[in-house]
């Protein structure tokens, strides 16, 4: 997934990526966003999935 727009996007300056990654840490997941100025903004999620035995 990415976009096409102006990029800058920065979890830092309280956006609604600070409660998505909060909500994918619940899960002991990963929120990573790479977001240069200029874009585009392209996020990456990870979320483990144990297998049962």
């Amino acid at each position: 997934m990415s976009d096409d727009g102006r990029g800058g996007a920065d979890p830092a300056t309280g956006s609604g990526l600070t409660g998505l990654a909060d909500r994918v840490a619940v899960l002991d997941g990963r929120l990573t966003i790479t977001s240069p100025p200029g874009g585009p903004t392209v996020p990456s999620l990870e979320i483990p999935c144990p297998v049962s035995p």
